[in-house]
């Protein structure tokens, strides 16, 4: 199957040096890849040129394309028109030398899969179940034989019953889905949700929608509220098998105050586009677990070492949650 690799990228040229590199060793190549820089110099631009990377086309959009969501779009646009598979990665990805194989493959023998996605294993917390070993439900999750320790907010939500009711990667009708993804059985799984930073889709997806232009700018879970509408074509799978890192380049993200504001809002849009109409039950659950998730937040002024960064995100998801009163985003 011919694939191309879209990667969207700002202000990260050592990030993008180091994932295409990691591309070279692919044991399958992309037929194209195509990187869009809304960067505003040119050191991107010049580390590419001292980089040849085979199939590689490069662009530098303006104002009128920058932004992730403008970039993937921008991206799309430009995609052979023989090629069967998009694939997207975030630019402060690396990954393990079959992941193109794996992604690949699974899209061959499944035909009723519209998309794909892999895990980090350098965020990966599962461990084997012990035998003889009792674990507290309300502190781990179970699954498979592993087990993976719940952070504080999901401990929270665990004793208060605002856990989510399904698997991981699948939004239940409240929102806040379980995000601990899966681990490394090797079997590849159901979701509703691919995560932007390794999301791969066949192309006749891309004929119908195209990523939404609500998320303007820094994009917050525009990659899940496209997963959400391209379940309409097919089913989205995890591929424990497809391997690479994920290492988050601090370089071009929000400050925490605008990023705590987009968490709220942009998590009530993907929310109504799941479920346009909660019943009261629901909407409780969502605003409760938003008001936890804020709570925790504040909290963290006095545990974590950056003080000031939860603050202003608490801070935030706060504002957020109460501009939701008065004017809320529209999904249509």
């Amino acid at each position: 199957m011919k694939f191309s690799l879209i990667v969207c990228t700002y202000m990260r040229p050592a990030s993008l040096v180091a994932l295409l590199k990691s591309v070279e060793k692919q044991t399958l190549y992309p037929n194209e890849i195509i990187v869009v820089d809304g960067s505003l110099n040119r050191e991107t631009e010049i580390a590419l040129t001292n980089n040849e990377f085979q199939n590689l086309k490069y662009f530098l959009v303006n104002d009128e394309d920058r932004g992730l969501t403008k970039q993937r779009n921008f991206g799309i646009s430009k995609v052979a028109e023989d090629s069967e598979i998009v694939c997207f990665l975030d630019d402060d990805t690396v990954l393990e030398s079959d992941y193109f194989v794996e992604i690949i493959k699974t899209f061959q023998t499944n035909n009723d899969v519209s998309g794909v996605g892999g895990v980090a294993i350098n965020e990966y917390k599962w461990k084997l179940q012990q035998e003889n070993v009792l674990y507290n439900k309300n502190k781990f999750y179970l699954f498979e034989g592993y087990y993976y320790k719940e952070g504080l907010r999901n401990v929270m939500r665990n004793y208060l019953g605002l856990a989510s009711n399904l698997g991981p990667g699948k939004m239940p009708n409240y929102s806040h889905g379980r995000t601990c993804g899966f681990p490394m059985t090797g079997k590849t799984y159901e979701v509703d949700l691919l995560i932007g930073m390794s999301m791969s889709f066949r192309k006749s997806v891309f004929d119908k929608i195209n990523f939404s232009r609500f998320f303007e700018g820094y994009g917050l879970y525009e990659d899940a509220d496209f997963s959400l509408r391209a379940l309409e074509f097919g089913k989205n799978v995890i591929n424990t098998k497809a391997h690479l890192s994920h290492f988050h380049a601090e370089s071009g993200r929000p400050n925490k105050y605008k990023y705590g504001i987009m968490v709220v809002r942009n998590g009530w849009y993907v929310w109504r586009v799941k479920k346009a109409k909660p019943n009261l039950k629901e909407r409780f659950k969502w605003n409760a677990i938003t008001i936890l998730l804020a709570s925790i937040r504040f909290t963290n002024v006095i545990t974590d070492q950056n003080k000031k960064a939860a603050f202003t995100e608490a801070l935030g998801r706060t504002v957020g949650w109460w501009s939701l009163l008065f004017n809320k985003p529209q999904t249509k």
